[in-house]
């Protein structure tokens, strides 16, 4: 536990760095919301039901941004090697590293969700359904993220690889989340049905996206 511990305050500290890629996700997200009211126009209505999936979309794209360095860098200082070589499981270093990966990216965004939910029109009620949906469903996105990376990881040219892999994966995601932020705001639909397969999806990332990207790991350094 004092390894993982270890990995996860290094991992945290590298990304909050000037572009470790935690600062860069939340600009990118900033970038998406605001430029989205100019696309659609003045209409404060529109604005208020496309909201929920404005900011849904923004924080998919901005997670799948600082994804690619999840193990890139990594591998890049050799520190991948040490960390395959370790006494620690590959499984539980890379969920330690998703965790961290997460907390640095992951969270600011959700924090930050109630500021520019007041962009889109969006009252509390409705950016605190926004923000709660991200929080149960942005793990999903790491988890299934880091399968991703793991495989991009040896490949030139990975990221694009990444991305595609990735964006399949995070369609479920996406469609039960905003579906979860749209019932808890307008309805017709209960709540609580979309957010529990939205939690399910994120308990099922964190259970397969380890072992996945563990074995991912293992056949690229091979």
């Amino acid at each position: 536990m004092t390894a993982l511990t270890a990995l996860i305050r290094r991992d945290i500290r590298i990304a909050l760095r000037v572009g470790g890629g935690a600062l860069i996700g939340v600009l990118f997200f900033l970038t998406v919301v605001v430029l989205m009211p100019f696309a659609v126009g003045p209409d404060l209505a529109l604005l208020s039901r496309l909201g929920p999936a404005i900011l849904w979309l923004g924080a998919l794209l901005a997670s799948l941004l600082t994804l690619d360095r999840l193990f890139m860098a990594d591998h890049e200082d050799g520190s991948l090697d040490l960390i395959t070589m370790s006494r620690t499981p590959l499984e539980l270093a890379c969920a330690s590293k998703a965790l961290a990966h997460w907390l640095a990216a992951g969270l600011p965004l959700i924090v930050a969700t109630p500021v520019l939910g007041l962009l889109l029109n969006l009252d509390m009620v409705a950016t605190g359904a926004v923000a709660l949906t991200l929080l149960a469903g942005t793990p999903a996105l790491t988890f299934t993220g880091m399968i991703g990376a793991a495989l991009a990881v040896t490949l030139h040219r990975g990221g694009l690889l990444m991305a595609v892999l990735v964006l399949p994966l995070s369609i479920p995601v996406l469609i039960f989340g905003v579906a979860a932020s749209q019932a808890a705001i307008v309805g017709p639909m209960t709540f609580g049905a979309p957010f529990s397969i939205l939690c399910a999806l994120s308990l099922v990332s964190l259970v397969i996206g380890p072992f996945a990207a563990a074995a991912s790991l293992k056949h690229g350094l091979d």
